[in-house]
């Protein structure tokens, strides 16, 4: 592989850097850079300054509205955007459902759906985790039942991210109990306006609202609301994790994380420490070597050949790396990280800190990001994938 980017690569970068810079409101990249809490109207406000660039779907291809870039300039226009202190994008719909629909979908589909994700307009949540199903996907019980020109959809989906904010949700679904599991799930695209739909909150232990249980109580979904054919949705489903596990991998916010790491460490003294510097030095040439598998998957997406596999070793080094400079944050600040003041992480508050500024949000983070080794298939599930389809 040939690591050096080319003068047009270059190019390119500056062009991102310096639109990013011009139209990033200040206000958001002060929280990002900050790790203070971000609103709904932060994320979507963001989405929108980048759907009408047509770059909210930066990964799509021209046919559909995006910009046709390859996977050096993709992985370019993440790492400028993160950089700068962007929000991430809310994966759901530019990320994870529309590249779903681009494939399997219908022009009817496409010409449906794909303007409001790509513009930003539309918030779409993820149906994905049960009760009894969340690594095993394959066991989902969310019930539709096709009556003439409808789907009745009975279930429950949880850990639904964001989901308070979601006005589509795309499920899978159970509509056949014939064969092996996988044989009977369906992909189905449901508006969270309709009738029976209710989202209840989970409160964590930090008092923050990130996730959600989704209940479906005889909701009717039209039939064209189908992605593809009935009991075919495994397929797509897998289609979609690799998008999934692609982005959880994170590498360019790793990047900018680890550099706030530093800052932390140099303001509480102990940047100077050999011991410690180390441990930053460690997790560098894991964010390193995590960036070098995150352009292999790009590669062979960009050649069009099944990067699945290499993607849930990505969702497992991923997950460890943003644990890990959490992890390193908190013992950088020592005793000033473990005082929980839920509003010392808004902008703008004039309360008294216990210590730096910097450590307000150090212990919640830290506690968050212990979800990262389950969320979108438990690293142990990974393995196993890993083990039987890589190394047989």
């Amino acid at each position: 592989m040939d690591l050096a980017f080319t003068a047009e690569e270059q190019q390119f970068r500056e062009e991102v850097r310096s639109w990013v810079h011009a139209n990033l409101p200040a206000e958001i990249s002060h929280k990002v850079h900050n790790a203070l809490h971000l609103t709904r109207d932060d994320m979507q406000r963001w989405a929108k300054i980048l759907g009408s660039k047509g770059w909210l779907g930066y990964a799509w291809p021209k046919e559909f509205g995006g910009p046709g870039w390859n996977a050096v300039q993709k992985h370019l226009f993440e790492e400028e955007c993160a950089l700068a202190g962007a929000p991430r994008i809310v994966p759901f719909g530019p990320v994870m459902v529309a590249p779903v629909i681009m494939t399997f979908g219908n022009a009817e589909q496409h010409k449906r759906f794909l303007p409001g994700i790509a513009s930003g307009e539309v918030w779409w949540s993820q149906g994905y985790s049960e009760p009894g199903s969340g690594s095993d996907l394959a066991s989902v019980k969310t019930r539709a039942e096709r009556k003439g020109d409808k789907y009745i959809v009975n279930g429950q989906k949880t850990w639904t991210t964001l989901g308070q904010y979601g006005e589509w949700i795309f499920c899978l679904v159970r509509t056949s109990n014939e064969g092996k599991p996988q044989t009977g799930i369906s992909f189905l695209l449901i508006d969270m306006k309709s009738k029976g739909v209710s989202v209840r909150p989970i409160i964590m232990l930090d008092g923050g609202h990130e996730v959600n249980e989704v209940f479906f109580d005889d909701v009717e979904v039209p039939v064209e609301n189908l992605i593809g054919e009935e009991n075919k949705g495994w397929t797509y489903a897998k289609h979609l994790l690799s998008h999934e596990r692609t982005n959880i991998a994170d590498v360019n916010r790793a990047k900018r994380e680890l550099e706030r790491l530093k800052r932390i460490a140099k303001a509480e003294g102990v940047y100077d420490d050999v011991r410690f510097r180390d441990e930053i030095a460690k997790l560098e040439v894991d964010v390193v070597a995590l960036e070098m598998m995150v352009l292999r998957v790009l590669s062979a997406e960009k050649s069009g050949k099944n990067s699945l596999d290499v993607a849930g070793l990505l969702k497992i080094k991923g997950s460890e790396v943003q644990q890990r400079y959490s992890e390193l944050m908190m013992l950088a600040a020592g005793p000033y990280s473990l005082p929980f003041i839920k509003e010392a992480m808004e902008a703008g508050w004039q309360g008294d800190h216990v210590g730096a500024a910097h450590c307000a949000p150090l212990a919640a983070t830290y506690f968050n990001m212990r979800k990262t080794t389950i969320y979108g298939g438990s690293n142990e599930v990974q393995r196993n994938i890993v083990a039987q389809t890589v190394l047989g």
